[in-house]
């Protein structure tokens, strides 16, 4: 009898162990995504800025970036995060593209904009990315995945892939 009890026991403080452990994940991965700048807003007129956006492009010859996704998704976090603390790609987009964050969210789903430029996005997890020319055109439609390496990003990959559309 006494033996069951002491297994009982500690069955109990395993379960309980057990909790606390994944509450403690929980909450790191919580307080990591909030020490991530979070660059979507969802009262934005995505529309207007990109159409701002088309204006600056043709005067400086460049393509568009559009980076969908929202603050609520951590990948897109850690994308923008990894894309402006890499010097590399930090510098390329900077010289070479101009970049938009479209907002999706319970708040702002922007559905007009995803389907006039990327119609068959929602078959895509997020981030994703859509490359726009300087009229407006929409030129590729990229998913992420691909560009993953463990938790965050391949540098080698994303270079190749926004070098691919650098305006010519």
């Amino acid at each position: 009898m006494m033996r069951n009890i002491r297994l009982l026991l500690c069955g109990v403080v395993m379960f309980f162990g057990t909790i606390v452990l994944q509450s403690k994940a929980f909450s790191q991965q919580t307080a990591a995504t909030e020490d991530l700048s979070k660059p979507y807003n969802p009262d934005a007129n995505a529309q207007n800025d990109i159409d701002q956006l088309l204006v600056q492009a043709k005067k400086e010859r460049k393509n568009i970036i559009i980076q969908a996704g929202g603050n609520w998704c951590v990948w897109c976090l850690r994308f923008n995060d990894y894309i402006h603390k890499t010097a590399s790609i930090d510098k390329l987009l900077k010289n070479r593209f101009l970049y938009y964050h479209l907002n999706y969210s319970k708040e702002n789903k922007n559905e007009a904009v995803f389907q006039k430029y990327a119609p068959e996005g929602n078959k895509l997890g997020y981030p994703f990315f859509i490359v726009l020319d300087r009229n407006g055109k929409t030129l590729h439609v990229q998913e992420s995945g691909s560009l993953e390496k463990g938790k965050g990003y391949d540098e080698e990959k994303v270079l190749n892939f926004f070098t691919a559309w650098v305006a010519k």
